[in-house]
């Protein structure tokens, strides 16, 4: 279904993106709640949701040669619902990993861990896609598979590299000295690596005595 000029990209499905980012986001809300209640640690330190502008989304279709429908929008790309979790702790973020992964009416169907398996430049995050299973489907797009979520989950320390590096990434013209600015951006998101790793056993210390 070809997406008229001036119409949603979206179609008809703007509603039911809107519906699923709720819902998502109120799965997670609750799993901060008993989790506070159960431990006294909030496992979410913030988090952001979002349907992808139109303009943003029709950009991404002409940049992978797709056409700019419905389909393309909701079917060939993953993120038209986007989210990021940011958590305090490593660990915070497998148990929101696991939770989003128990959710009744959603199957991850995609998951990309580069924290354990780090990216060269030094990024670390955790990707997953996620698909409801439940009959929930794009309206016009001639398909029955279900709509995505794309999820990225983060510590506060992978966070603040990664939003640094992005504003650096993203400089018009490179720096003479480019190569010294990898290797330092490569150093530090290693050494809040290393800091991860700190907080997180002395969470867990505090955890034992309580």
């Amino acid at each position: 279904m070809e997406a008229i000029e001036g119409e949603s990209i979206y179609g008809a499905n703007r509603d039911q993106l809107e519906a699923l980012r709720r819902e998502v986001t109120a799965s997670i809300t609750e799993l901060r709640e008993r989790m506070t209640q159960e431990t006294g640690f909030d496992p979410v330190e913030h988090g952001l949701a979002r349907i992808k502008a139109e303009d943003s989304m029709r950009e991404k279709c002409r940049r992978r040669g797709l056409p700019e429908t419905t389909r393309s929008a909701l079917v060939e790309l993953f993120d038209s619902i986007g989210m990021r979790v940011v958590c305090a702790f490593r660990s915070d973020v497998y148990l929101v990993r696991d939770h989003l992964a128990s959710l009744p009416g959603f199957e991850i169907v995609e998951e990309k861990d580069y924290i354990r398996n780090v990216k060269p430049n030094g990024y670390r995050s955790l990707h997953i896609i996620m698909r409801t299973t439940d009959g929930r489907a794009p309206v016009g797009c001639g398909e029955t598979q279900g709509f995505y979520v794309e999820v990225q989950l983060r510590t506060i320390s992978m966070d603040t590299w990664a939003a640094l590096e992005h504003h650096m990434k993203y400089k018009k013209e490179a720096p003479a000295n480019e190569k010294l600015i990898i290797d330092e951006l490569k150093r530090c998101a290693d050494e809040l690596a290393s800091t991860d790793v700190s907080m997180q056993s002395l969470r867990d210390l505090i955890l034992e005595e309580s």
